[in-house]
Order: structure tokens, then C-alpha cells, then sequence
């Protein structure tokens, strides 16, 4: 793995290194770095959704619930991927939104094998009910940023995704 520095135009690339060594050398600073800055605006952007996201749902439940709503019926599998959750946080999930009675399982048509997942009608409720909250979430999450901005961000972040 290589090493990250701070970006070739930042002038504390001048600057003596982390280790007190000579001048021009380039030295890792944190708070310059994608990865801490990136996480910094999800911790940033949680924060506002544990403050604003009602019906007890957790980001990553939402999440499920929201594609669920958008795609129709799939499997877990599937949920999985199109949400970016690995097979150990969907499975937990799944089984507290499906505990709720938010989602239901059932087998597919086409493949008695397949075990399918659907909002309920309680999960179609609870899910229009919160979605005026997210998009209220989003909004907050890139209030500090010009409607440029927040565009540009958004297809950048697609982009490194």
C-alpha cells in the first residue's frame, strides 16, 4: 500500500514532516486525508439522521426499507448488494424489519428455493411516512453546500463508488 501525502498544490507540503525531518519533504496530515474526511461527513450526516428519522430505524434499516419501496420484491441477496451491506448486516436487518413486520418473505414463483423479501402494508406506511423525513435528512446533510456544490459532490461520490 502506498503512502498517502497531502495533495501536490496543499502548501504544507513544504513543511517539516510529521517526524521533524527536513523541509520539502512531505508529511501525512490527518485532517487533508479522503478517507478521514469522508468519514467525518457520514459520522456528520448519522448524527443528523439519529436526530431527525422516526419509527425507530436505523440508517441501514431505512435503507432497506427505501429499496425495498423502489425495486419492488428481492431477494436478501440481492437487498444486500443493491443497499452495499454485506451478508451479515442484511441478514440482522432483515430479521428486525421482518420482526417489526415491516417486510415479509416469501418464496419465489419461479423457484420454490428462492426466498423473496416485500414491504408489508405496514412497511409501505411506516416507509411513506419517514421518506418526507430522509429527503428532510439529505437537505440537512448538504445544507452547508451551494446547490453547484451539492451536485457536484453527489456525482463525485457515484463516481469514487
Amino acid at each position: 500500500m502506498g503512502e498517502a501525502t497531502t495533495p501536490p498544490d496543499d502548501p504544507e507540503n513544504d513543511s517539516v514532516s510529521a517526524s521533524g525531518g527536513p523541509r520539502g519533504r512531505r508529511r501525512y496530515a490527518l485532517d487533508a486525508q479522503a478517507g478521514f474526511l469522508l468519514r467525518r461527513a457520514q459520522q456528520r450526516h448519522l448524527s443528523i439522521f439519529a436526530t431527525h428519522m422516526a419509527e425507530g430505524l436505523t440508517a441501514q434499516q431505512f435503507a432497506a426499507l427505501a429499496k425495498l419501496a423502489e425495486t419492488g420484491p428481492s431477494s436478501q441477496n440481492a437487498l444486500g448488494r443493491l443497499t452495499a451491506m454485506d451478508n451479515s448486516t442484511i441478514n440482522g436487518v432483515v430479521k428486525r424489519l421482518h420482526q417489526r413486520g415491516l417486510v415479509e418473505k416469501f418464496r419465489a414463483p419461479d423457484d420454490s428455493r428462492l426466498h423473496m423479501l416485500r414491504l408489508t402494508d405496514e412497511g409501505e406506511r411506516v416507509h411513506a411516512r419517514v421518506l418526507p423525513l430522509a429527503m428532510e435528512i439529505t437537505r440537512l446533510t448538504l445544507a452547508p453546500l451551494s446547490r453547484s456544490e451539492q451536485q457536484t459532490l453527489l456525482r463525485l461520490l457515484r463516481k469514487i463508488a
